[in-house]
Formats: C-alpha cells, sequence, structure tokens
C-alpha cells in the first residue's frame, strides 16, 4: 500500500525527472528503479558486513569487491555531483549490465539498460531524493511502481498495473508452493507473483532448501516468468535478484503469439494475472491455442495456454475477468466445460469490484483448477469477498491497522467485526474445509459448495450469482384502506389548517 509519505516522496523524484529534462513515462520509472535497486543492494550488502563483523566469518559472496567500493550507494552519494555523474555512468551501470554472470537471465536483460540521465545537478537532485526512501519492506519497490503507473496515463490501457499484494498472497497461500514445484507466470510484468510465491518457500520450506540440489533448483529451475515488454523484463529480473533468487527463467515471450510446444506439460504450478486487452487476430494467435478452443479473446486464450502449459497434476490459481464466468458464447462456455468436465475446477473466488482501483473498475475472480485431463471435479466451492481489508474507492485506504491488513494477520484471530472488513483469512480458512464443513454451507452464506450436476444443468455458469439464495425478509405492511384513511385524515387537517389561516388574513 503506497503511504501518503512515500507518494510525496516518489512525487518529487518524478518532478525532479520531468523539470530535468526526462519526459518519457516508461524511462523515468525504468531509471528510478534502477537507481533503487542500486540503493537495495547497498542496504544489503551493509546487512551482510555485519554479520560477517558479528560472527568474524567474512561473506562469501559480497555484491561488491574491494576494488568497487565506490559503487556502492553510500560511497557515491556524497560525492560532488560531477564525479559521482562519472562514477554511476562509467562505473555502476557497466556493474549493473555484468552482474549475475554473463550466461543468467538477469544479465541477458540487464545488457540492454542504458544510464540516461542527462547530467550531474540532475543525477544529485534524484539520489539525494530518493536517499530518503527506505527500501528495508520487501514490497517498496512494487508500492513505488503502483504510484507511478497512476501517473501515467496508459496505465490503464497498456495493462501494465499492478495485482495488489495482499491478492497474491491470498492465492501462494491456497496454492502452497513447494519446494518441488516449477512455478510459471506466462505475463509476469514485474514478477511479483514469483516473488511471493519464492517467499512462501523459503518461509515454510526453509530446511528443504538447505541441501544443495534442492538450492539449486530453487535458484535456477523453480521460477519462469514470460512478458514481451523489455523494461518490466529488467525489473523483474531486478525484483527476483532482490529477493534471493540467483538465476530466475525470466524471459521474452509473446505468450499467446507463440506456439507452446518447447513448453507444452513442464509447469506445476501456474499463478497470473494476464491482460486482457480484448480479442486478437486469429493470425497473430498459436495455432495449438486455437485447437483448444476456437477464440480471439485473450482471456479465453490464456486460460487455454495455461492448461497447455500445465503438467498432468500441475495447479493454477489465475485472476480472470467476470466475462470467463457467464458469458454465452460457444467458446466461453466450451472453455468452462472443459474445466469442469476434463480437468478439477476447485473453486470460484468472487472479488470485489474495487480491487484493481484507481486503474481498473472491472469486475474479477480467481478460478483455482488442477488439470488432470480425465476430469476430477466433484464440487465447485465459491467464496463471494466483500471485503479486502481497504476501502473500495480510488484511494484504497486500510480499513484495519497494518498488522490486521493481508492473509496473515498478526496477533490474535480477527473478531467477526474484523472479518466484516478483511475476509482474507477467512478465504483462507474455509478454503482449507472446502471438502470438509463447506460442503454443508447454505447458499444464502457467503461461501459454499456447488454440485458438478448443478452446474451442468446451468449450461456451465460459473457466476456466484447463478447460485446463491437470496433470503428475502417478510416485510408487514398496512392495508390500503387504513393507508387512506390517514390520507383523508391528514387532508381534513390540511384543509381545517388552510381555513384557519385564511381567517387570520382577513
Amino acid at each position: 500500500m503506497i503511504t501518503g509519505e512515500l507518494k510525496s516522496k516518489v512525487g518529487r523524484v518524478w518532478d525532479a525527472f520531468w523539470s530535468g529534462g526526462i519526459s518519457n513515462p516508461l524511462e523515468v520509472m525504468e531509471q528510478i528503479t534502477y537507481l533503487l535497486f542500486i540503493k537495495r543492494l547497498d542496504e544489503i550488502q551493509t546487512r551482510k558486513d555485519r554479520k560477517a563483523t558479528a560472527t568474524g566469518m567474512p561473506d562469501p559472496d559480497p555484491f561488491f569487491s574491494d576494488d568497487q567500493q565506490d559503487l556502492r550507494w553510500q560511497n557515491f552519494k556524497i560525492k560532488d555531483p560531477e564525479i559521482m555523474y562519472g562514477i554511476v555512468a562509467d562505473g555502476v551501470f557497466p556493474y549493473l549490465r555484468r552482474m549475475g554472470g554473463g550466461e543468467s537471465t538477469y544479465s541477458h536483460h540487464m545488457k540492454d539498460a542504458r544510464f540516461t540521465i542527462p547530467g550531474p545537478n540532475l543525477l544529485a537532485k534524484v539520489v539525494d531524493l530518493l536517499d530518503d526512501i527506505s527500501m528495508d519492506s520487501s514490497d517498496t519497490k512494487g508500492d513505488i511502481y503502483e504510484y507511478l503507473l497512476a501517473k501515467i496515463a496508459t496505465a490503464g490501457q497498456n495493462g501494465q498495473f499492478r495485482t495488489p499484494r495482499h491478492i497474491i498472497d491470498l492465492m501462494v497461500e491456497m496454492t502452497q508452493p513447494g519446494p518441488r514445484d516449477e512455478i510459471c507466470d506466462p505475463a509476469c510484468g514485474t514478477a511479483g507473483f514469483l516473488v511471493q510465491a519464492a517467499s512462501y518457500v523459503q518461509r515454510v520450506h526453509r530446511d528443504a532448501l538447505l541441501g544443495v540440489e534442492q538450492r539449486k533448483h530453487f535458484n535456477e529451475s523453480m521460477f519462469h516468468g514470460f512478458d514481451f515488454d523489455s523494461t518490466m523484463l529488467r525489473i523483474g529480473s531486478m525484483n527476483m535478484l532482490l529477493h534471493g533468487i540467483e538465476n530466475p527463467d525470466i524471459r521474452y515471450r509473446d505468450s499467446l503469439a507463440e506456439n507452446a510446444a518447447d513448453e507444452a506439460e513442464r509447469y506445476s504450478l501456474i499463478l497470473a494475472n494476464p491482460p486482457f486487452a480484448g480479442s486478437l487476430d486469429y493470425e497473430t494467435t498459436a495455432a495449438d491455442l486455437q485447437r483448444i478452443v476456437k477464440t480471439k479473446k485473450t482471456e479465453l486464450l490464456f486460460l487455454a495456454l495455461f492448461l497447455r502449459l500445465l503438467k498432468p497434476g500441475g495447479r493454477a490459481a489465475v485472476v480472470v475477468p467476470d466475462g470467463v464466468l457467464s458469458n454465452s458464447s460457444n467458446a466461453h462456455r466450451e472453455l468452462r466445460r472443459m474445466l469442469v468436465e476434463d480437468q478439477q475446477l476447485q473453486a470460484v473466488v468472487k472479488l470485489p469490484s474495487g480491487v484493481f482501483k484507481p486503474y481498473a473498475v472491472v469486475s474479477t475472480a480467481i478460478l483455482f483448477f488442477t488439470k488432470t485431463e480425465s476430469g476430477g471435479t466433484d464440487h465447485v466451492w465459491f467464496y463471494d469477498v466483500q471485503a479486502d481489508g481497504l476501502s473500495l474507492d480510488d484511494k484504497r485506504s486500510p480499513l484495519l491497522s497494518e498488522e490486521r491488513l493481508g492473509v496473515r494477520p498478526q496477533g490474535d484471530p480477527l473478531t467477526s467485526e474484523e472479518l466484516s472488513k478483511n475476509n482474507l483469512p477467512d478465504v483462507l480458512a474455509r478454503w482449507q474445509e472446502r471438502d470438509g464443513a463447506e460442503r454443508g454451507r447454505a447458499r444464502t452464506e457467503q461461501s459454499f459448495c456447488v454440485p458438478k450436476a448443478d452446474i451442468a444443468a446451468q449450461n456451465y455458469d460459473l457466476s456466484m450469482n447463478s447460485y446463491k439464495e437470496t433470503v428475502h425478509k417478510e416485510i408487514k405492511t398496512r392495508s390500503p384502506a387504513e393507508i387512506l384513511a390517514d390520507l383523508e385524515q391528514l387532508n381534513d387537517e390540511i384543509a381545517k389548517g388552510t381555513e384557519e389561516l385564511r381567517g387570520m388574513l382577513t
């Protein structure tokens, strides 16, 4: 969540770039990201240095060697502007392009990174402003990126708005990534889903990552992200590296246009909120996706892609627009039928329509399914998220204190009043009971299960409103005769009052 203080600081940085001659919003965002990345590297190295001093053990893998100390943020920020400019342009950026090794995906994307700040004075001003922004929070970069997008006029059109972290957390917690998973986001952007999946694995499966082979898998073959925006690939690669994944598979790929044969049945978990841009021409869409579902709609093509990429037994949690759930076209209905009859559809979690404000007002849901190619859907669990902890207007203000927000609030369990403002812990708790107590819930509740036969009878409609039952309260009203009698009495009183007033005036 972007705080007012952070918004003000980033706004001043943005204004400095514009007044300094850089007016391309994406270029501004990229240059800010590079500088924050450099700053974060230095902060991490400082912690490593303190640990080495405390333990007496030298850092085995420092970011900066002894002869690279002038490249550290804390050292070049105190230099005169002209000297600082030379260090950053001729030392720091070449270092960033080499970082991670010549064969790493990080170095592949960073080879085109360019330092475009035009002069020493602008660099000194921006460094001074950024120096006041703490990067200790794991989501600060995402918060800054989110705010920058709000300042880009095309943010709502180019699909680059950010999935809120607490929604990503919910999807990760519900799918429970394991240390042996191969996780993919075919429209990864800044790699938010992959970063949170990595954080979950590090937290829950810490012991499993101690082994050499498992650690190698974590660093080199567990995380896969595709995008066709080179800026996003660079930002995503930096994000992953800062979160401890040394060589993730982050690469250029137009997921809907390129044949997926070389990626087919490769991944065990897909986490995604792909951009749903409307329609594509048949000629620009991969033929193997058209064989799964004949359509031009990107929302259906992405679902077809996910089915293509998943291994048998692989699972997915993906955000879809409401049209996927209820549109009556043959292509929409057929894809829903495939999920219900040919695969195992487990859940539909309806999200509030304001969850992506201020960038989009589209109504969405999260689909959870497992690829089986042999069916397996017995019943589908539905949950209607009515509150995610933040206001559903453009401001998205927190409704609870920070420690009581998110999927895993701190302290005691949320009270019923707190749960009414933050449904996410309840979603997770009831998801774990979807094959137990949830089966007996009435369809008037916030969550309930629907048998497959009922869904098939509704032409595989997956909108929650098609199954939710509304309890109508009986309202007792007076008879028409009583109401007319009251009206006659009121008319008499008005007439009497009017006559009295007329008498007083004559």
